[in-house]
């Protein structure tokens, strides 16, 4: 595939740094976006699917990470995406890791983030989704998720008590909240992927998002791909025992195996979880596990590597009800996403 688009990244886009330049797209985006109504504008009629209750424009939509703030929401379904998963949000604000902390391997089709949930915390985004509440039409605008994490200082047996804090702020403005214990950027997050420690903690935000919303917010839990084979069939039953809506799988890995990129590449990129093509295999098999061991009802939203109209086709196959990119918008560009939805219409139409 190539285009504009590809040519300008490839030549001009590479020698930027990273975060500059998703700083500077994503104005241009907002500015772009503006006096748009949504994703329902652009996405072909028949393109969406209904789960969890609720009605997605479209299958594809945009991973958390991208919109940290809840800045943009509008101005991204107009580029057709289907839903948009904001964050992650953690219950205090936080600057996140020192910088450099975004990188590329192009030869990978891939990026290295270390970005350690930069965000400007629950308060001031629910504040924002409040005031975008009071503007929208109702029944018009994208699905929107919420993306909840911990905050780095709060200690690991504290945790509980960061994760309620956001839920309670955030819950009443979420078509639907994912509980991210995947990132491999706070340290001891993963350690709550243990059934032991996820148990209390999803059930103690499923409690506190019932008490502060009137209609049930469904409830997901974003897992590693670097969990054994055992571990995700673990969370799977625990996932179905406790009644979760749904799973996303993956977030990003902290393997290098089989990268394209040279030896000094990797190293220089650094530490923290890799996205896009190399992430693609061990999603789709995570995705296949999930789908064989939950009830067919639970949602499952298939991320990681999906890079074309193939790669979606192939995840709804293996059993997604949903699907969300991040590194291929960046590598394909602005238009990327409604060609995908498009091509996943048509698809599914035969």
């Amino acid at each position: 595939m190539t285009g504009p688009y590809r040519f300008l990244f490839d030549k001009v886009l590479t020698r930027v740094d990273p975060e500059q330049a998703h700083h500077a797209a994503f104005a241009g985006i907002r500015a772009a976006g503006a006096g748009l109504r949504g994703a329902e504008r652009v996405l072909p009629k028949r393109a969406g699917v209904r789960t969890m209750g609720l009605d997605f424009p479209g299958v594809l939509g945009l991973a958390a990470g991208f919109d940290k703030n809840a800045v943009g929401i509008d101005a991204l379904a107009a580029l057709g995406f289907g839903f948009v998963e904001i964050g992650t949000v953690t219950g205090e604000p936080q600057p996140g890791n020192p910088k450099p902390r975004l990188l590329r391997l192009p030869q990978d089709r891939a990026v290295v983030n270390r970005m350690g949930f930069n965000n400007d915390g629950a308060e001031v985004v629910a504040q924002r989704l409040a005031a975008r509440a009071k503007r929208a039409q109702p029944g018009r605008g994208p699905v929107v998720g919420v993306n909840i994490g911990k905050t780095k200082v709060v200690p690991e047996d504290a945790a509980i008590g960061d994760y309620e804090k956001s839920t309670t702020l955030l819950a009443p403005y979420a078509d639907y909240l994912v509980v991210n214990v995947s990132s491999p950027n706070t340290p001891g997050l993963r350690d709550l992927q243990a059934v032991a420690k996820l148990e209390p903690l999803l059930t103690a935000v499923r409690r506190r998002a019932d008490e502060v919303t009137e209609a049930r917010v469904p409830l997901l839990v974003k897992i590693a791909p670097d969990l054994s084979d055992e571990d995700v069939l673990a969370v799977a039953d625990l996932a179905t025992s406790i009644g979760l809506d749904g799973i996303v799988a993956t977030n990003t890995t902290i393997s290098r195996d089989g990268l394209a990129s040279s030896a000094t590449e990797i190293e220089r990129a650094g530490a923290g979880g890799l996205s896009g093509e190399p992430l693609r295999k061990r999603s789709l098999e995570v995705l296949r596990l999930l789908r064989s061991q939950v009830p067919g009802d639970m949602t499952l939203i298939g991320v990681g590597g999906i890079a074309s109209a193939e790669d979606a086709v192939e995840r709804l196959a293996a059993g997604a009800d949903l699907l969300q990119a991040y590194t291929a918008f960046i590598y394909e560009g602005p238009f990327w996403p409604r060609k995908v939805n498009a091509a996943i219409a048509k698809e599914q139409r035969r």
